[in-house]
């Protein structure tokens, strides 16, 4: 499966509409971007299950400060639309195989639970 480009308009019902979505966000200029994105392109013939897409960081600048991306590439990790994985830097391939191996692991009834329980304590 190719990588999907994503926008301000299609992001959000992009990691709605889809179980598990990566999201790399890179730049033209950011060479550690080139030297991941083979290797995002190869997960993503690995992981037909998994949507892979790619936000171009100079073309959606307002995205990117909503989204707090402050170096790149930087990869999100969405799973039933929850951010379940936010890190900086190019990750070599094996790293890369282990984030979607958690992922895909996720007891996601759990990770809501820990939300709600986080939420509750912050109100109080």
């Amino acid at each position: 499966m190719a990588t999907t480009e994503l926008t301000a308009d299609t992001i959000q019902q992009t990691i709605t509409d889809n179980d598990i979505v990566l999201v790399d966000f890179w730049a033209e200029w950011c060479g550690p971007c080139k030297r991941f994105e083979p290797i995002f392109e190869a997960s993503s013939q690995a992981h037909p299950d998994v949507v892979f897409a790619k936000v171009d960081t100079e073309a959606e600048q307002e995205l990117s400060m909503e989204l707090s991306i402050t170096s790149i590439p930087t990869l999100m990790a969405f799973r039933q639309g929850i951010l379940v994985f936010n890190q900086a830097g190019a990750l070599p391939a094996p790293a890369l195989e282990q984030v979607i191996s958690a992922v895909k692991a996720l007891d996601m009834d759990d990770v809501r639970a820990q939300i709600a329980a986080q939420e509750t304590a912050s109100q109080n």
